[in-house]
C-alpha cells in the first residue's frame, strides 16, 4: 500500500484535493460525499489525500459486494471502531467507495453515523459514487443536514495541459479522460479502451444494475445518437423517428437524465424566462467529455482537425463540456434559447442572473439570435466565443462562474 501511496503522491493534483484535505482536518461534522463520472480521478484524489494526512484510516470499496449485503457496510464500520480504539488516536477516517451499489446504503450510514455522534466516536466518513442521481436520493431521503457533497468533473483543458502537456486541438479530440491519456498515439487503441470501459461499463453498472430500464437497446440507441448530434437541438418527435421501438417522449426524456446522472450525455432545455415553458421543450443534446464523441466516430485525427464542419461542432461540443460540467460544480443552471430561426448556443443562469453565449467557429453564418434574445431578456451580458470573440482555447481556460461577476 505505501509504495502505492508514494507513486500517487507525485502525480498531478486536482484542485480540489486541498479542499477536501481541510474539510477533513476540521473537526468531525459532516460526512463528505465525493460525486462524479467513472474515470475522473475520484478514487486517486482519495489516495493521495490519505498519504498526506496522519490521521489512522481505513479504505473500503462496494464495487465487488453484493447489493443486498448491507450488512457489509456495519461490518466496515464495526471494523473502524475497533480500529480507533486499537490505535488510541482521537480520530480515525473511514472511506467507502462506490457507495451507490448497496441497497438502503443511505440509512446504514444514518444510523451508525448518529450512532457515534450519540456515543461521541470521533470517526470522519467520506463517500464516493458515480452515479449522482442514486446518491443525491439517499442523501435527501436519509442524511438530511449530515452531509456535504463534492463534484469531481471531467477534467478541463487547463488539467490536461498541465498532466499530459496536451494541445488545445488534443483536448478537443481526445476529451478528458486521465486514464486514456497514454493511448493517444494509437487511435484504434484510444477508441477501444473508450468504448469498452468507459461508455459500455458506464451503461451497464452505473445505469442498468442498479435502475429499472425496460428498454436498455433504446436507452444505449439513444446515448448514440446524442454523441452524434451532440451541441444540436432535436425534438422528441424527430428522436423517435431516428430510433425503432422508441417508446415514448417520457421514457426517452428519463434515459437521458440516467445517462446525465452518469456524466455521460446531456439533455439542456430551452431557455424561456419562465419555469414552466423551459420543460418539455426540445433538448439539446450536450455530451460531458468530447471522447463519448471521437471514439464512436470512423474518422481519425488528423482528418477531423482539417475537416472544418466537423471540427467546429467538436469547437462546439468542447465549449458545452465545459459549460456542463461547471454547471454542476458550481450551481449554474444551463440552458439554450431558440426562436423559429434565431438561436443562442448557451445561456446560463446563477440567481436572477442570465448570461448569453454563442460559438463561433469558421463554419457559422451570421446569426441575429443573441441581438433579438438580448432585447427580450437583458441578460447581464452576451459573449462570443471563438471567431472574432474570445479565442476558444482562451475560454476553456477560465472557470465560468467568473462570468457572472
Amino acid at each position: 500500500m505505501l509504495s502505492l501511496l508514494s507513486k500517487f503522491k507525485h502525480m498531478f493534483e486536482r484542485p480540489y484535493l486541498k479542499l477536501v484535505k481541510t474539510r477533513i482536518e476540521e473537526p468531525r461534522k459532516f460526512i463528505q460525499v465525493i460525486l462524479g463520472p467513472r474515470q475522473v480521478g475520484k478514487t486517486t484524489m482519495v489516495t493521495q489525500l490519505l498519504s498526506l494526512l496522519t490521521i489512522p484510516n481505513l479504505y473500503e470499496s462496494a464495487d465487488a459486494i453484493s447489493a443486498t449485503n448491507s450488512a457489509w457496510l456495519m461490518q466496515v464500520w464495526e471494523s473502524a471502531r475497533l480500529r480507533l480504539k486499537a490505535s488510541e488516536a482521537t480520530e480515525f477516517l473511514l472511506v467507502i467507495d462506490e457507495i451507490q451499489k448497496i441497497d438502503n446504503w443511505s440509512e446504514v450510514v444514518k444510523q451508525q453515523w448518529d450512532k457515534d455522534t450519540r456515543e461521541n466516536v470521533n470517526i470522519k466518513v467520506i463517500l464516493l459514487g458515480s452515479s449522482r442521481l442514486l446518491i443525491q436520493k439517499g442523501l435527501t431521503e436519509s442524511l438530511a443536514g449530515r452531509f456535504e457533497t463534492l463534484y469531481l468533473g471531467h477534467w478541463s483543458y487547463p488539467e490536461m495541459q498541465e498532466a499530459f502537456g496536451w494541445s488545445i486541438e488534443q483536448h478537443v479530440y481526445f476529451g478528458g479522460y486521465p486514464g486514456s491519456a497514454t493511448l493517444i498515439s494509437d487511435e484504434e487503441r484510444w477508441k477501444n479502451y473508450i468504448k469498452d470501459s468507459l461508455i459500455e461499463t458506464g451503461i451497464s453498472k452505473d445505469i442498468l444494475m442498479l435502475t429499472r430500464v425496460d428498454k436498455p437497446a433504446l436507452l444505449k440507441r439513444l446515448f448514440e445518437l446524442g454523441c452524434l448530434y451532440s451541441s444540436q437541438i432535436l425534438s422528441y418527435t424527430k428522436i423517435i423517428g431516428q430510433l425503432q421501438d422508441a417508446g415514448n417522449t417520457t421514457t426517452l426524456a428519463n434515459y437521458l437524465k440516467l445517462l446525465s446522472d452518469c456524466g455521460l450525455l446531456g439533455g439542456l432545455d430551452k431557455y424561456a424566462g419562465d419555469i414552466i415553458r423551459k420543460r418539455g421543450s426540445s433538448p439539446k443534446f450536450q455530451v460531458y467529455n468530447n471522447a463519448l464523441i471521437t471514439a464512436q466516430s470512423n474518422e481519425t485525427y488528423e482528418k477531423t482537425i482539417i475537416n472544418p464542419e466537423l471540427w467546429g461542432r467538436l469547437v462546439e461540443s468542447s465549449v458545452g463540456t465545459h459549460l456542463i460540467n461547471h454547471s454542476i460544480s458550481e450551481r449554474y443552471n444551463l440552458y439554450y434559447w431558440r426562436d423559429g430561426n434565431y438561436k443562442v448556443d448557451f445561456i446560463l443562469e446563477k440567481g436572477d442572473k442570465i448570461i448569453g453565449l454563442e460559438v463561433k467557429s469558421g463554419m457559422k453564418v451570421e446569426n441575429k439570435g443573441m441581438s433579438i434574445f438580448a432585447e427580450r431578456f437583458h441578460p447581464e451580458k452576451v459573449l462570443l466565443v471563438g471567431t472574432g470573440g474570445v479565442p476558444y482555447d482562451e475560454f476553456l481556460k477560465i472557470n465560468p462562474k467568473e462570468l457572472f461577476y
